[in-house]
Order: structure tokens, then sequence, then C-alpha cells
């Protein structure tokens, strides 16, 4: 059986995957899986798998998406939010 590939933009770099693949999967195979940091810094994961934590934010050519909801498509460009200027944490009340 041959399995069919697409590839994507990922962060601005190149990346191939199974055709069929969730974001959040291709995410996963490509590092530790993080979408976005937290106000702390701190990197953030998918958590459920079905769209309703929320961590899993990505954006997909311009669109902001759910990685686990999104199917890998060919040329598609994701952009997580670990490289995005963070705004300072706000001081302990």
């Amino acid at each position: 059986m041959t399995v069919s590939h697409v590839q994507l933009m990922l962060d601005g770099q190149p990346m191939r995957v199974e055709a069929g693949v969730s974001v959040a999967a291709a995410l996963r195979r490509a590092s530790d899986g993080s979408t976005r940091l937290s106000v702390t810094g701190q990197a953030r994961a998918p958590l459920c798998g079905m769209g309703v934590c929320q961590e899993c934010r990505v954006d997909v050519d311009g669109r902001r998406v759910l990685a686990c909801q999104t199917l890998c498509r060919e040329g598609m460009r994701v952009t997580t939010g670990l490289h995005a200027p963070r705004q300072p944490a706000p001081p302990d009340r």
C-alpha cells in the first residue's frame, strides 16, 4: 500500500507529513507538539485532542484554527505562537 504525503510549512520550515493527519499530530512529530507560550513563557501543547481545551490554537494560512481539528493539506502554512513576541507577565498580586 502506498502512503501519500503532503508538503506544508511549519513556522517557516518545510515539512512532509502523511496525508490525512491533523496539524496537531504533525506538530507532535516535528517537535514536542507545543503550539504557543503561556504568559509566563512556558510551552503549551494540545491537551484534549477534540477541540475543547483550545490549547492547540495555531494560524493556518492566516486564519486562527484548532490544530487538533484541522487536517494537513498540500501547501498550507502553519504558524504557532512559539515565536511571537510576548507581553510581560502581569505582576503577582
